[in-house]
């Protein structure tokens, strides 16, 4: 998991502030430098208003995709009442761009569970991350921070009208009281998004469709790139697909890679090197 943090004012007269809600099974956050409380309570308006719309665009997309809700369209699907040819278009819309990012990953990525149902949730949440990103722009907001579960896509600085990234970091999977390294994200960074994936969290959950010789496996995979789906999907990817699937991503893709094996051992790209 990422946890971006910025303590520091972002500029005279603003502050950091924060709103969360939980949706997706997971806490959401948006972070924006907004009016200093000794100037009133716009800024903080602001940011109400903004979270209001994310959380709005999350629990729709929840409603739809979420095989944890009997009444939602991919639970439909999953019971066989629907096929995909009469599904939504946003339901084979988010199908077919899965399907590209299978054939781009060589299958380490896929829509379907091992028993054979379909199961979008590898991209939804990056989704709906790039969705909520796309609306808060269009309200007029340049600087913000959004991090889903520890998946994380920013937008220009907390400090506002500066070069100045923000910062996100990778927590150790073995003591999650712990960071690892940082990144730099928006700002004068070339990448905007970062997303994890692995078991530290959530157990193992992720269909691994093999790895290298000797290679145990990864536990945790974190994956910067400059758009959120990018950052989720190789994330989970690697993880599936080992240090091949690595190499794949490194080779194909302008992304920083840190993946951590079991026994606490790190293979980073340069741009990701731990310190």
């Amino acid at each position: 998991m990422q946890q971006t943090s910025n303590p520091l004012p972002a500029t005279a007269g603003t502050t950091l502030k924060a709103r969360t809600f939980d949706c997706m099974g997971t806490v959401i956050g948006l972070t924006l430098p907004v009016d200093s409380p000794a100037e009133g309570q716009p800024g903080l308006d602001e940011l109400a208003a903004a979270t209001s719309v994310v959380e709005r665009l999350f629990r729709d997309l929840d409603e739809t995709f979420s095989l944890y809700r009997p009444d939602s369209e991919a639970s439909r699907l999953a019971r066989g009442e629907l096929t995909l040819p009469h599904a939504s278009a946003q339901m084979r819309e988010r199908y077919a761009e899965a399907h590209e990012w299978r054939l781009r990953t060589e299958g380490a990525f896929t829509p379907e569970r091992s028993d054979g149902v379909l199961d979008l949730s590898g991209i939804i949440k990056g989704h709906a991350i790039r969705e909520a990103g796309t609306s808060l722009l269009a309200l007029g907001r340049r600087d913000w921070c959004l991090n889903a579960g520890g998946d994380v896509l920013v937008s220009g600085s907390p400090h506002p009208g500066s070069a100045e990234p923000w910062k996100a970091g990778v927590v150790d999977p073995a003591d999650r009281l712990t960071l690892i390294t940082g990144y730099p994200l928006g700002g004068n960074s070339r990448h905007s998004a970062m997303a994890t994936s692995g078991s530290a969290e959530r157990g193992e959950h992720i269909w691994r469709v093999g790895s290298g010789a000797g290679d145990d496996g990864f536990v945790q995979v974190t994956v910067a790139a400059e758009d959120i789906v990018t950052a989720d999907v190789l994330a989970t990817a690697i993880v599936a697909g080992g240090t091949r699937m690595l190499d794949r991503a490194a080779d194909n893709w302008d992304v920083a890679v840190l993946a951590i094996r079991a026994d606490g051992s790190i293979l980073a790209t340069p741009a990701f090197q731990p310190g």
